[in-house]
């Protein structure tokens, strides 16, 4: 939203939120700073004597934060004002907000005072003045859009201009020259009567998406409007609007949002939608203003996170949303601070101005900064030397899966992939993939430490890895018994659970992979091979126990589940009768060999996994240096820069020695 001129991005009807902890474990304090240098010559010797260090370490302190974490590439072939290049982001494995990170101030409100219980009801044992479970109007459980609607608030700040400083604007405005071109096909989402595109652009197409009819309707270069609340969606899945859906089929070459992030309720939803709407390589460019360049006008509908959090922190939460929402289906993703020259910035309200007795510039222009990625294309066909990468294009917009699950995934399921013995194993495969949704919204309802991540995601690829298996309601309501989340059939999986119960947790998992995939077909030899296998457990495993007295129980149930899958459980290899005479005819030393096999593929699988893992730490660190080395390159150019007084501007400003090229 850009609410420049009346309510600009209150087009985008958004919401309010408050950030948390995990946040800013990924965002840094700061990441630009204004040098300083005093204006106040009132200052006593004395306190100039002990302001003096504090002033150079303050500088020391903010030079450091300020260096910008990109390469000097980068720097060459973006807009000005580049401060986080493509390498620098680092995110947690998981989504780091709470329920609240994007609530208004009065959906927490309400929240509160619902929460404020009434003395004289918890005596009383029920709840004062009213029926137990009654909410009063407003309270915790009304919905979010009860407490605050988005398009109804916005339509009654329809006449309300955001007053927008003219070199702010001409800073959106150049930002968008550099990457929009004569025609090109736009959307803007948050769209106002103010677009801050350069006035010489043609576009082929330009549609607004806003809360506002009437200020769509006023801005000169939108030629179609689309009145939609941007915060109500389908969680996981992108904007609630057929007619908005209806956009998002990879047709724009580009994405404009400014001003809008700051009333999002739920902007992971909307840039997923973003995603869908732009074409493979189009880019989606969000612009936004310091904190407090609208706070007068707009504040209600501020989300938290907004408020509580710091003008430096805002891009990381904005890249956040990037990241959150497709992952590495968007690419090269960079942050900007394009604010003006002499733009307010939060260290001006600091420690200095208040003991030189002054106040900041109110002339002066809020800060401005950018956040903005392209969408990678999709990889349409499974290249054999690199099935993984097919894999996780598969995955970018996948819902439920955390990134977390997604990494660990996506290298199991390539693994599945290329142990297919036919090609039309492999095309079935590749059908299944939406099922995954499905089956982790099962696996996160699971004991995280009793059956870790890794665990999932190999059961998850080890399904899905099944030709078999389509993700039927059938096969997830028998996966979701297997796991214990449901009650176990008394026919089938009550047994199998008691016969098994000794059996390593990750070899339960491995059996379970195996026969959740043959249920559902509907052919009545394999509904026989299920029932095979739970009456031939018991029997089996006294067949192994009179043939290797010696071997350890959990080996007994491991050896002998496996062997009966295998040759009972798919209709056409063994009946049980067949099954039963070839155990009958294995010696001791050939169970024990089959059952050391089976170990080593395990153990091996272990030795991939590591490989696996050790390979991505090299790469994660190989990015940490590469941003350690850029960060050093900063320090030195900045240790070779002097201070010299711009006859121009009337300031003391760093310039470059001679000999001496900053890359940037």
């Amino acid at each position: 939203m850009t609410p420049s001129s009346s309510a600009r991005r209150g087009a985008a009807a958004l919401a309010v939120a408050a950030i948390v902890g995990p946040a800013q474990s990924f965002a840094p304090s700061s990441l630009h700073s204004t040098p300083i240098t005093p204006t106040r010559p009132e200052a006593s010797p004395t306190a100039l004597h002990i302001i003096g260090p504090m002033i150079r370490r303050m500088r020391e302190g903010n030079a450091q934060k300020n260096a910008p974490m990109a390469s000097s590439t980068e720097f060459k072939s973006e807009a000005p004002g580049l401060r986080v290049g493509e390498g620098a982001w680092k995110w947690p494995p998981v989504w780091p907000y709470d329920g609240n990170f994007f609530k208004r101030q009065v959906e927490l409100d309400a929240k509160s005072k619902n929460n404020r219980l009434d003395p004289m009801s918890l005596m009383g044992g029920g709840a004062a003045g009213g029926a137990v479970g009654e909410t009063a109007e407003g309270g915790e459980n009304a919905t979010s859009a009860e407490l605050f609607d988005s398009l109804a608030w916005w339509e009654g700040q329809k006449d309300v201009g955001t007053g927008l400083d003219e070199r702010v604007a001409e800073r959106i405005e150049n930002h968008y020259s550099f990457y929009l071109r004569d025609g090109m096909s736009v959307l803007e989402l948050g769209a106002a009567e103010e677009s801050y595109l350069p006035p010489d652009l043609k576009l082929h197409k330009h549609v607004g998406v806003g809360a506002v009819k009437s200020q769509m309707e006023a801005n000169p270069s939108i030629g179609a409007s689309l009145v939609v609340d941007l915060n109500d969606v389908v969680d996981d899945e992108g904007v609630s609007s057929a007619e908005f859906a209806a956009l998002c089929d990879g047709e724009f070459d580009a994405v404009i949002m400014a001003n809008t992030i700051d009333f999002l309720n739920h902007p992971r939803e909307v840039f997923k939608s973003s995603w869908r709407a732009l074409k493979p390589g189009g880019i989606m460019i969000v612009p936004f203003l310091a904190k407090d360049a609208y706070v007068d006008k707009f504040d209600e509908a501020f989300t938290k996170q907004w408020r509580d959090m710091t003008d430096d922190q805002h891009m990381w939460v904005c890249g956040s949303f990037f990241q959150f929402s497709a992952g590495e289906g968007w690419d090269g993703l960079k942050g900007f601070d394009i604010s003006p020259e002499g733009a307010r910035k939060e260290e001006d309200k600091g420690m200095l101005e208040k003991l030189q007795g002054g106040g900041g510039d109110k002339d002066a222009p809020c800060g401005a900064f950018v956040v903005q990625a392209k969408k990678k294309a999709l990889e349409e066909e499974v290249d054999e030397s690199d099935v993984e990468a097919f894999v996780r294009s598969r995955m970018w917009m996948m819902p439920t899966l955390e990134d977390r699950d997604k990494k660990l995934v996506a290298p199991r399921l390539a693994r599945a992939y290329d142990s297919l013995d036919t090609q039309e194993e492999k095309d079935r495969m590749t059908t299944h993939f939406d099922s995954l949704p499905k089956i982790y919204a099962s696996l996160v309802k699971m004991d995280q430490f009793a059956f870790t991540f890794s665990m999932q995601a190999q059961l998850a690829a080890d399904l899905v890895g099944d030709p078999d298996f389509e993700g039927s309601d059938v096969q997830i309501n028998n996966l979701k018994m297997g796991l214990g989340l449901r009650k176990p059939s008394q026919d089938f999986w009550a047994p199998v659970g008691q016969r098994t119960a000794q059996m390593a947790p990750d070899d339960k998992v491995n059996l379970l992979a195996y026969i959740v995939p043959r249920f559902g077909s509907g052919d009545p030899a394999q509904e026989e091979a299920l029932r095979a296998f739970v009456s031939g457990l018991e029997p089996t495993f006294a067949v192994i126990r009179s043939k290797c007295p010696s071997m350890k129980e959990s080996d007994v149930q491991l050896l002998g589940s496996e062997l009966l899958a295998a040759e009972v459980l798919k209709p056409g290899r063994s009946t049980r009768e067949e099954f039963a005479a070839w155990l009958g005819a294995l010696t001791e030393v050939d169970l024990e060999f089959i059952l050391t096999k089976r170990k080593s593929f395990k153990e091996e699988a272990k030795r991939d996994l590591k490989a696996f893992q050790e390979s991505r730490e090299a790469e994660e660190q190989a990015k940490t240096d590469r941003r350690e080395k850029i960060q050093e390159q900063v320090a030195t150019a900045r240790e070779n820069r002097s201070v010299v007084f711009n006859v121009q501007t009337g300031k003391v400003e760093e310039a470059e020695q001679k000999g001496f090229k900053l890359p940037f």
